[in-house]
């Protein structure tokens, strides 16, 4: 079993940064890459951005590249958002999530082990 908590959401005016952290609860030596997805009021979820545990490939969604950058912190079994530029619609509930296997990175059907997810509100 895997525990994921996210903290660091809050309200920002737009342009403001954010760090969203996820911990994760166990060795990490079983997952295969941590993802971030959001979901905004009345919208499906969507993938944010992802990394390998391993080597620390890194993946993102068209609308957060170059202003979002994930990353992990193997000693803490930490991951991180951090969360540049910030837009209004950045605004969403964001998740971390854990799979153990490969396969599509956005795909999140793939993803085993979900966090309770963080409210980021940003404010024009």
């Amino acid at each position: 079993q895997v525990q994921l908590v996210e903290s660091g959401g809050g309200l920002v005016q737009a342009g403001d940064s954010l760090r969203l952290s996820c911990a994760v609860s166990r060795r990490t030596f079983s997952i295969y890459n941590m993802g971030w997805f959001r979901q905004a009021p009345g919208k499906e979820r969507e993938f944010v951005a992802a990394i390998t545990w391993s080597g620390g490939r890194t993946y993102y969604v068209d609308s957060v590249r170059g202003r979002f950058t994930i990353s992990r912190d193997n000693a803490k079994n930490t991951v991180y958002l951090q969360m540049n530029n910030l837009k209004p619609e950045d605004t969403a509930v964001y998740y971390c999530a854990a799979a153990l296997t490969g396969g599509p990175i956005a795909t999140m059907t793939r993803y085993d082990y979900w966090g309770q997810g963080t409210q980021v509100t940003v404010s024009s």
